[in-house]
C-alpha cells in the first residue's frame, strides 16, 4: 500500500500526525509526507526513527520535500514505541523555581549536573520555550548535556519555540520536535521529571 499525505502550507506537528495517523492504516507500505519546510523533514526523518520505518528525502529544489517512510515487519507499532518504564524529564525554562533568576539559573545548571551523576539515567530530555535556550550556543549547560547525549539519552528540542526565540541555527545539543512529540513522550513515560 502507498499513500500520499499533503502538508504543504502546514507546520508541525501536523505533518507528524498526519504522518503517524496514515501509518497505522496499514501492516506494511509506504507514506510519502509532501512539506515545504526544513523542520517538517527532519521531524519526519525523526518519526521514522521512532517507529523502526526506513525513511527517504526527495527534495524537488522548488523548496518542497517528498519524504518517504516505509513500515514493514520490523516496525514499531503505536503504543510499543515507549515502555512503562520510561524516564523522561522537562524543561519548560532556563531557570529552576521561582524568585531570583540568577540563582535559578544557577540551580538549573546544578540539575542538569546531578542529571549526569545519577545511577539510572533519563531516557529523553524534553526542551521547549525557555528551556530551548539550555539547548543552544551560550548555554553554560552544553558540557553535561553531551555527556548525557553520549549516555545514549535524547535530547530534544521544541522547533517552534527554537524559531520563536529566532535561534532556529543555534541549537548546539540533540535534536528538533514538535509539540506532538513532547506531549507523547510524557504520556507515554513512567516518569516525568520537572525540575
Amino acid at each position: 500500500m502507498e499513500l500520499t499525505v499533503d502538508c504543504l502550507g502546514q507546520e508541525c506537528p501536523i505533518p507528524v500526525v498526519r504522518t503517524k495517523q496514515a501509518l497505522s492504516t496499514f501492516e506494511e507500505g509506504v507514506v510519502e509526507t509532501l512539506v515545504d519546510n526544513q523542520t517538517a523533514v527532519h521531524n519526519l526523518e525523526n518519526l521514522a526513527k521512532t517507529l523502526k520505518c526506513t525513511s527517504e528525502v526527495d527534495d524537488r529544489g522548488d523548496g518542497t520535500f517528498a519524504v518517504k517512510l516505509t513500515k514493514d515487519a520490523n516496525s514499531v507499532q503505536g503504543a510499543e514505541v515507549a515502555s512503562a518504564g520510561t524516564r523522561v524529564v522537562v524543561f519548560s525554562t532556563d531557570r529552576m523555581g521561582i524568585g531570583d533568576d540568577t540563582l535559578g539559573c544557577n540551580l538549573m545548571k546544578a540539575a542538569i549536573f546531578a542529571l549526569t551523576q545519577q545511577d539510572a539515567l533519563p531516557d529523553t530530555l524534553l526542551f521547549y520555550n525557555g528551556g530551548v535556550h539550555l539547548t543552544c550556543e551560550g548555554s553554560e549547560c552544553l558540557e553535561d548535556l553531551q555527556k548525557l547525549a553520549d549516555a545514549g539519552v535524547e535530547i530534544l528540542s521544541c522547533g517552534n519555540c527554537l524559531k520563536f526565540y529566532e535561534k532556529e541555527d543555534k541549537l548546539a545539543i540533540g535534536e528538533v520536535t514538535n509539540m506532538y512529540v513532547i506531549l507523547e513522550k510524557q504520556l507515554q513515560a513512567g516518569v516525568v521529571v520537572r525540575p
